[in-house]
């Protein structure tokens, strides 16, 4: 086995074990980081092949990591085989996945608390009030994340990049005064 390979195996593997922490499939998840270190697009064969892994669960892979917006067919000239890739753009990428999370889970959230603080007010009972303000909180809270995301949305790799560092070297001012 090739370094390379060895690399390879390594970054695939991990890849699908922290997909599984995030929810997502990890065999989709192998999937997707193999197309990310691939310089060239690949087909469905050669995936299969590099992860050792039925044509099946490539396919089903492929149709969620297309659904989620991360992978794309491309078509190679003088082949027949559907070739894919990846977001090669790592900020791109996370905005990706972001857009696909906050459509799924945080939008969602959004509703679900705002109906419960309508039903808390119209309770009228001496419960509601603490919940309210609890649930109250915790609006505030997810939509901060909602509009730190629409910041996040529109901005490009570099300056999100600059803006990721500004943000952390504050913190680290921050946390050198508190600790001198």
């Amino acid at each position: 086995m090739s370094d390379f390979q060895e690399i390879q195996d390594k970054i695939t593997l991990h890849w699908g074990e922290m997909g599984n922490k995030w929810g997502i499939n990890k065999t989709m998840a192998q999937v997707h980081a193999l197309l990310f270190i691939s310089e060239d697009p690949l087909s469905a064969e050669q995936i299969m092949g590099e992860l050792q892994i039925s044509r099946g669960n490539v396919s089903m892979s492929l149709r969620e990591l297309i659904n989620w917006g991360v992978v794309y067919k491309m078509h190679v000239k003088g082949e027949r085989k559907e070739y894919f890739t990846t977001e090669k753009d790592a900020w791109q990428f996370f905005k990706i996945i972001s857009r696909e999370r906050k459509k799924r889970e945080i939008d969602p959230t959004i509703a679900v608390l705002r109906d419960v603080i309508s039903d808390l007010e119209a309770a009228n009972e001496p419960e509601s009030v603490y919940a309210r303000q609890q649930i109250d909180s915790l609006l505030e809270l997810v939509e901060i994340g909602d509009n730190l995301y629409d910041v996040i949305e529109n901005l490009n790799s570099a300056n999100l990049t600059r803006l990721v560092k500004q943000v952390l070297e504050f913190s680290q001012r921050r946390k050198t005064r508190a600790e001198g």
